[in-house]
């Protein structure tokens, strides 16, 4: 969903840049890169162990983060260049799940927003799950739910532990990463990679899952 429907990484990016700085951790955009595709609480967890903070709890931080999100949305957030309709062409193929590392309030929010509230069958949270990605948990958990084999699935990402996680669940994989990632070797394990979803032609997918 984030940075793949909804052009919301800035968005994440500000709001962790605002809340750590206010912590005392000396973090920059750049640096939050590493931790894209990762669940929030994940993040939190990550910038504790290496910056430890005193005052509110990193379950109170990442609620501030996750409020912020929400509030930058409504603001700002912006469907990307033809993210809806390869939701809708794919929906023609067949069933669709959302499989997100961001928690189901924020799904909602979004979703709603973007006018996708209906568009899936199926909605997965990491939240739900013991491990984020780059762990494919919540991508075998949404293949379960849709009653499809992981190997008969096609994953949508643009980050490289959301990469990793689709491969490692043994489905097909389209990345659709910003430009300073588009040569990351996690990036080209996909199997297609494309600059917009407004490049997606499903004719490739579709010969993609009928030869493997």
């Amino acid at each position: 969903m984030d940075g793949l429907l909804i052009d919301s990484e800035p968005l994440w990016h500000h709001a962790e840049v605002e809340i750590f700085s206010e912590l005392g951790v000396p973090l920059e955009r750049a640096q939050t890169r590493s931790t894209k595709g990762m669940y929030v609480e994940e993040v939190v967890s990550y910038w504790f162990t290496r910056y430890p903070w005193a005052g509110p709890s990193q379950r109170e931080v990442t609620d501030l983060i996750l409020k912020r999100v929400g509030e930058l949305v409504l603001d700002r957030g912006e469907p990307l260049p033809g993210a809806v309709t390869t939701v809708n062409v794919m929906a023609e193929r067949g069933p669709v799940a959302l499989a997100s590392s961001t928690p189901h309030a924020l799904i909602r929010v979004v979703l709603a927003h973007l006018g996708l509230a209906d568009a899936f069958e199926i909605i997965c949270s990491a939240e739900d799950e013991d491990y984020g990605k780059p762990h494919p948990a919540v991508f075998l958990t949404a293949a379960q739910q849709l009653g499809v084999a992981p190997d008969r699935c096609c994953v949508f990402e643009d980050a490289p532990a959301g990469v990793l996680a689709a491969k490692a669940a043994r489905m097909l994989c389209v990345a659709v990463p910003e430009s300073a990632e588009r040569m990351n070797p996690q990036i080209l394990i996909a199997d297609l990679v494309l600059e917009s979803l407004d490049d997606f032609d499903p004719r490739v997918t579709d010969h993609l899952l009928a030869s493997s």
